[in-house]
């Protein structure tokens, strides 16, 4: 059995497609299929269903599929390390989030620190960012809400309250605080379902009698701000990602624990660079000092 067999067929089981699988590899199909015959047979049984050139794991590819993704883990853990080792002064921190308000901000302290250091971020879905955390990916994720997995660590930085955002011209602009209950008839621009903060909303004024009406629903959590202002609809908005506008005012919800939960991930067995170390140090005191600002 050899590593680029293990490779092969793992590329192919998340693909479930020998043609998307060989142009993702840079192989020619042929190839990738005689590569994947030749460690069949090794292990004496089929690892795929095959429907043309889809194919679907079954029950033995399925098993042996975890000990792949194991194995393959400890062995890029290893060049990690190696390479952190060699050189601590220069690398990449690779970094998810399903929440991005705060990150300019964390960034441009580490990168005080640590100028050398690159970044790769990838806004993303919480299943999403589970999935890359589980594959070693990535080094943190910083997430709401948080994810609890016995792979994964999970430390709360912050807790972050939602606020609605009206424009300036709307009944309640002049309140500065509101009810859920009162919100039930308006229109509301938001992110899409998936994302942590949508779902804890929806599942929050559910439980008080209405489902919010959503006239846009989108990607980019930072443009729900000017959808506000131009006045399409209202937003629920986590204090940390509160702006300035003076056309848009922010109102607390009453008698309703609506917050959010900050939550640094890491994947318990993936090697922690020094430059990682320092920056979920960053993280941490970041959230600590906006909590003192808060008080």
């Amino acid at each position: 059995m050899e590593l680029l067999q293990l490779q092969y067929f793992l590329t192919v089981a998340r693909m479930e497609h020998v043609t998307e699988a060989a142009r993702s590899l840079h192989v020619t199909q042929s190839s990738l299929s005689k590569t994947i015959q030749r460690l069949e047979d090794d292990l004496g049984v089929p690892l795929f269903d095959r429907t043309g050139r889809k194919l679907r794991l079954n029950e033995f590819g399925s098993k042996f599929l975890c000990r792949v993704e194991r194995a393959l883990f400890e062995l890029e853990q290893g060049k990690l390390e190696l390479r952190d080792l060699s050189n601590p002064e220069h690398g990449t921190l690779e970094l998810a989030v399903t929440t991005a308000s705060t990150l300019p901000n964390i960034l441009r302290e580490f990168r005080k620190k640590r100028p050398d250091i690159q970044f790769h971020v990838q806004m993303l879905t919480t299943q999403e960012m589970v999935t890359l955390l589980h594959r070693g990916e990535v080094d943190f994720c910083l997430s709401s809400p948080p994810v609890q997995d016995d792979d994964i660590e999970c430390q709360i930085v912050f807790i972050d309250p939602i606020l609605v955002a009206v424009p300036r011209g709307h009944r309640l602009a002049d309140r500065s605080i509101v009810s859920l209950t009162e919100l039930k008839d308006e229109s509301f621009v938001g992110v899409k379902k998936g994302y942590g903060t949508r779902d804890l909303v929806d599942a929050i004024c559910k439980s008080v009698g209405f489902a919010p009406t959503y006239v846009y629903e989108g990607d980019e959590p930072a443009r729900l701000i000017q959808l506000v202002e131009a006045e399409i609809g209202i937003a629920f908005i986590p204090s940390t990602a509160r702006d300035s506008r003076e056309q848009i005012s922010y109102l607390r919800v009453e008698n309703h624990e609506l917050v959010r939960e900050i939550a640094l991930l890491w994947h318990k067995s993936r090697y922690i660079s020094r430059a990682a170390q320092e920056f979920r140090e960053v993280i941490v005191d970041y959230f600590e000092d906006v909590c003192k600002l808060e008080r």
